[in-house]
């Protein structure tokens, strides 16, 4: 098992790796440096959105992006202001591309 890297390098790293794709991307939500959860909103720029959130399995130690929220874009907003009463640690990246980019799925960033 490696180490984990802390939310604020994960975060630095993934707008760099977006930034060299030539996908937008915003930070809204600051959340904690250390050890913040991190939720990926992803808008086409459309009038919808879909947002994912980080997901571990007990039972395998895998973690996984899953989908919190899709849909319209003000009730995936919705979503996300819900889940950051519960957790005002996360951190929130908006990533706004036409095709649906997020590059969750890209080796280092899918697991």
């Amino acid at each position: 098992m490696g180490a984990r890297l802390t939310a604020d390098f994960w975060v630095k790293a993934y707008l760099r790796r977006l930034e060299l794709a030539g996908i937008p991307a915003f930070i809204t939500a600051h959340g904690d440096a250390t050890a913040g959860a991190v939720l990926v909103k992803q808008a086409p720029l459309d009038g919808t959105a879909g947002a994912y959130q980080r997901s571990f399995d007990l039972l395998s130690g895998a973690r996984a992006w899953v989908v919190l929220a899709e849909g319209v874009e003000p009730d995936v907003d919705a979503a996300i202001a819900r889940q950051r009463q519960f957790d005002p640690d996360l951190w929130v990246i908006e990533v706004e591309d036409r095709a649906g980019r997020h590059l969750l799925e890209e080796e280092g960033l899918a697991d």
